[in-house]
């Protein structure tokens, strides 16, 4: 049998992925500050690629949250 949809603590999720992705989102940031003589020009765009897809969920996350405020 399925659980019943259980959204009560939805926003405390919402928020740990948010605050989760923001500082993966900083450590590469500090990464490529710190290392970026260092790495390949490949590695570098892959990096800025993946922060730019962060930065997308990060938005999405917090629309979502805003959703789920309103409920």
């Amino acid at each position: 049998m399925a659980k019943p949809d259980n959204r009560a603590d939805n926003e405390a999720h919402l928020q740990d992925h948010i605050d989760h992705t923001f500082a993966h989102l900083r450590e590469a940031e500090d990464y490529l500050d710190e290392h970026a003589d260092e790495i390949t020009a490949e590695e570098k765009q892959d990096i800025e690629a993946k922060n730019d897809r962060r930065k997308e969920s990060i938005k999405g996350f917090i629309a979502e949250k805003r959703d789920e405020a309103q409920q």
